[in-house]
């Protein structure tokens, strides 16, 4: 190690010191204000005015900080009316969950013991969603293309309603929230603007369907990986839990998952959205097939503990496939990453990623983005994919087409590979976007072999034949992609789409040298 990596190496470590000392500070003021609430009554920090609240068949939970020994009871009034046993405040905390209430509002919850009471006002029911992820999660509505005209739309969905967690992170498991960034808000045009982009369109595309209340949770945190949101115990499914590669005080094991998802956890709510693996594409690429999937099934299982049941302990996961980031790279960080995504399947739901949908992005680049090319401004497609895999997958709706088209069967011949897609497909001319591996041997596509261009020849209404024309004469086709790039093409360009034009296919890879007659067929 020479000198100036050596003085960057100290130099983050003190960064760190600085940030966990910082964070330990508020974690005490955190713990102590749970331990001497005295005579105060108060909800957790992620409960407010203007809050929505999970709505029937699930039960919403209620929780918060009280004298220690003393009797809760949580009263609602509005278009319905309730009221709760008596809970005993233990070790400074109570906890309550309500009777299902239909969609709708607003309400008053009032939490009261003898000594004291907090009220909260203009809440609704509805559907809570929760969004995670790293910078194009973060990435905010003033940002992105036709900001202003979709920050005018923002007080027409008066009943989209935004919360924020603060950036924080933490060693330990925090019970609550160490800060709040937002708030529970009305929508207006300036919360809009500082809010997540992809959230508060997914939230707002929900509404225009369901027409009732939505709440949004905004969780997230630029340049982070998956292994920084997961607990020590999904990482230790992927061997990961004992990692200390990353130098970034933010990326290091578990710290935000422990400060920003785990307080949430009592929350009843009715799925997840999620944009990230960007920073996975150079930290733990070849693990984000385990990572990715595990982390999903953790937040599944502790949001279902956490929620006493009423989460779903297979709640939908929907998430965003990378977009793009460099031009003219040739490196696969990104088509592996996309492909990880999957669990190495290609598309969700599959057996491994069950409840889950996709936002296919790499269709979707931004040359000139002013805020890098890996921060694409077109965050309404985004949005409007996920919304029509929340509809299909979330919501049971049987109609709504929410996955591009993906091989069912490859058949390769001396001179062409023939692909059959699960539905019907539009396809314009490319000559270089799907790839053949030819080699010598019948083996894996490695050293002795090559990836070349296979060109479309044809194409009919669900199938698409390449050329081999480039494989050398003596090679035979063991492998076929598409898209494997980072940018493998330009704006809404890709060569196939599904037959409305409106879903982009994802990319795939898939070896064929094992299969007798070199047929390839989807599970």
């Amino acid at each position: 190690m020479d000198f100036s990596e050596r003085s960057f190496q100290l130099f983050s470590n003190a960064v760190y010191v600085l940030i966990m000392a910082a964070t330990l500070f508020s974690v005490l003021l955190l713990l102590s204000s749970i331990h001497s609430s005295g005579g105060e009554l108060r909800f957790a920090s992620y409960y407010g005015d203007h809050q929505v609240l999970q709505k029937s068949p699930q039960r919403a939970v209620l929780w918060g900080f009280g004298p220690e020994g003393a009797q809760v009871t949580v009263s609602l009034s509005g278009p319905e009316k309730q009221k709760t046993s008596p809970v005993t405040v233990t070790e400074g905390v109570w906890r309550v969950s309500l009777e299902p209430v239909q969609a709708g509002g607003p309400y008053s919850v009032k939490a009261a013991s003898e000594s004291s009471t907090a009220t909260l006002t203009d809440v609704f029911f509805g559907d809570v969603w929760l969004c995670g992820g790293q910078s194009n999660m973060y990435f905010k509505t003033s940002q992105i293309f036709n900001a202003s005209e979709e920050l005018a739309l923002a007080a027409r969905y008066p009943y989209v309603r935004a919360f924020m967690a603060a950036l924080n992170m933490s060693d330990i498991e925090l019970s609550d929230l160490i800060q709040v960034e937002l708030p529970w808000t009305v929508p207006t045009a300036s919360s809009v603007a500082e809010f997540s982009a992809v959230c508060w369109l997914f939230g707002r595309y929900m509404y225009d369907i369901l027409q009732y209340p939505i709440g949004l949770v905004e969780s997230c945190w630029g340049g982070t990986p998956v292994e920084a949101w997961s607990s020590s115990r999904a990482l230790q499914q992927c061997g990961l839990d004992r990692s200390t590669e990353s130098p970034s005080p933010k990326d290091r094991n578990s710290v935000l998952w422990n400060a920003m998802i785990h307080p949430l956890l009592n929350m009843t709510i009715k799925g997840a959205i999620w944009y990230q693996g960007e920073t996975n594409a150079v930290y733990h690429q070849n693990e984000y097939n385990c990572s990715f999937p595990a982390m999903i099934d953790d937040w599944r299982m502790t949001f279902n503990e956490g929620s006493g049941g009423q989460t779903a302990i297979n709640f939908p996961f929907g998430f965003v496939q990378l977009s793009t980031y460099q031009k003219h790279s040739t490196d696969d960080s990104f088509p592996n990453i996309r492909w990880h995504q999957t669990a190495d399947t290609g598309f969700v739901p599959n057996p491994r990623m069950q409840q889950t949908f996709m936002a296919v992005a790499l269709d979707l680049p931004d040359l000139t983005s002013p805020y890098g090319t890996i921060h694409p401004r077109d965050k309404q497609d985004v949005a409007y994919r996920l919304a029509l895999g929340a509809r299909a997958v979330a919501y049971g709706e049987k109609d709504v087409a929410f996955q591009g088209p993906f091989p069912e069967e490859i058949l390769t011949g001396k001179t062409f590979v023939n692909i059959t897609y699960s539905q019907t497909v539009s396809v314009t001319q490319s000559k270089d976007a799907f790839e053949i591996c030819c080699s010598e041997i019948q083996a894996p596509c490695g050293s002795q072999s090559q990836w070349v261009p296979a060109p479309i020849m044809q194409c009919g209404p669900t199938t698409v034949q390449l050329s081999t024309s480039l494989c050398p004469v003596t090679d035979e086709v063991v492998a076929v992609r598409y898209a494997w790039r980072d940018w493998p093409c330009a704006f809404k360009a890709c060569p196939v789409y599904s037959a409305s034009g409106i879903l982009p296919a994802p990319p795939f890879i898939s070896n064929c040298y094992q299969e007798k007659r070199k047929i390839w067929k989807r599970n």
